[in-house]
């Protein structure tokens, strides 16, 4: 039979997608778990497999379209193991009937299905899933039609029921809560609007050319927005001697790299960035201006900003607390290259709790990075150089890392911060508090 393979659902308030690649075409075999097409949201690019065997019949996207959440993209005509394997022509279509119990049928859902009298033979079970955004709001259909229509995000609203369960008092609430702050001029918190400037006519003044922007720098300017116009952001700089550190990276690089990883500052950062968090728990923290709340996290996830053709990305890493440098060091070299070859799926960008931005291999002496929104600090990573430093009545060579430590001073103070940041500098300038 024929199947209609539509675009599913890729997130809350997400109605439709760039189709930037389409992998298959009209008489091609596709198998389970094959692409058929990646498409481009907000956050990141996202691949949409098939869950069944056939032919592609039709291909109803095309590379550079947009593609509608619930609208089809391919029809496949199915067809069973022994069907693949045997001729049609020399055998009866009795033969092909399959048995099957209704007690068996499993619903099918994101498709449709056109009958075609000449296919009647091939029964085939078809299961498509709804969501692959796997971050799904908990709330019931009822719940989230009712945010739609008065235009909230239901992914902003805390739920008061069971295990976080968001009720429809829950978003009046919420409503209420961002109407009063937009009334009264308090925009601190997700009621913050950005006001936009109407720019002038520049080709008045020369030639110009006009590109638009991709979906995820346009997520990423809107982000960056929000986060400097509602957190309080405050710059700590310092520097750290990892001549040390250095010598032991490169004795240890060709170790890692067996592995299957790559030995950076980077990964070891992820490693005493996560054993600092546990010394100072604000930086593990999230603020919740709407109920006067700090939310406080028992888990330790690190994004790593990396830079790509498309614009910023940060990916995470979970657990950091939970895995040794080699371990990291493979994770980070694994997490970087699915950023690069756009392979990173939403749920590689969710979750995190502090951010590392290391800029060192391109340049720059230091720089003040801004808060990824909901974590409360970030820390930037300058290009190392030798230096001259006085040790013990004479001035020796030492290879210096500058350090940018931006914070959200709502919730950490400046001493904090630097307290903070000297504990970072301290591990790295003796190696051998990583194994404490």
């Amino acid at each position: 039979m024929i199947v209609d393979i539509n675009l599913p659902v890729i997130g809350d308030n997400i109605p439709s997608a760039d189709v930037v690649k389409v992998n298959v075409k009209e008489g091609d075999s596709i198998k389970v778990n094959d692409v058929i097409i990646e498409i481009e949201t907000d956050k990141a690019t996202v691949e949409v497999p098939s869950e069944i065997n056939g032919i592609i019949k039709k291909v109803f996207v095309k590379e550079g379209t947009k593609a509608k959440v619930g609208e089809p993209i391919v029809s496949i005509e199915t067809y069973t193991q022994q069907e693949s394997s045997v001729d049609e022509k020399q055998i009866p279509k009795e033969e092909f009937k399959l048995e099957q119990k209704p007690e068996e049928v499993k619903p099918i859902e994101n498709v449709q299905v056109k009958k075609e009298k000449e296919h009647t033979h091939m029964p085939q079970l078809v299961s498509i899933p709804r969501d692959i955004s796997k971050t799904v709001a908990p709330a019931a259909p009822s719940v989230r039609r009712f945010a739609r229509e008065i235009g909230i995000d239901i992914n902003n609203v805390r739920g008061s029921g069971n295990h976080g369960r968001i009720t429809i008092e829950d978003v009046k609430t919420y409503a209420k809560n961002l109407n009063q702050k937009l009334e009264s001029g308090n925009f601190v918190g997700s009621g913050v609007t950005i006001s936009k400037e109407t720019l002038p006519d520049f080709s008045k003044w020369g030639e110009i050319e006009i590109q638009p922007m991709s979906n995820v720098r346009r997520k990423t300017a809107e982000h960056l927005s929000f986060a400097w116009a509602t957190i309080p952001h405050v710059t700590q700089f310092d520097k750290a001697d990892i001549t040390e550190l250095e010598e032991l990276r490169k004795k240890y690089s060709n170790q890692v790299e067996t592995a299957g990883g790559k030995l950076t500052i980077t990964a070891i950062l992820l490693k005493v960035v996560a054993s600092a968090m546990k010394v100072f728990p604000q930086f593990n923290s999230s603020v919740d201006m709407e109920k006067n709340e700090i939310i406080y996290k028992k888990y330790f996830n690190i994004g790593v900003a990396v830079d790509t053709e498309k614009g910023l990305l940060v990916p995470v890493i979970r657990d950091v607390d939970k895995k040794n440098i080699t371990q990291l060091s493979i994770d980070l070299a694994e997490i970087s290259k699915k950023a690069r070859d756009k392979k990173l799926s939403l749920d590689d960008m969710q979750g995190g709790c502090f951010t590392v931005s290391n800029l060192g291999g391109i340049g720059g002496t230091y720089f003040t990075p801004i808060v990824n929104s909901p974590e409360v600090a970030i820390l930037g990573v300058s290009k190392s150089k030798i230096e001259p430093v006085y040790i013990n009545g004479e001035f020796k060579p030492r290879l210096i890392m500058p350090l940018s430590l931006s914070y959200d001073h709502r919730i950490i103070d400046g001493a904090d911060a630097i307290r903070f940041l000297r504990w970072v500098i301290n591990a790295l300038e003796n190696p051998f508090l990583l194994v404490l």
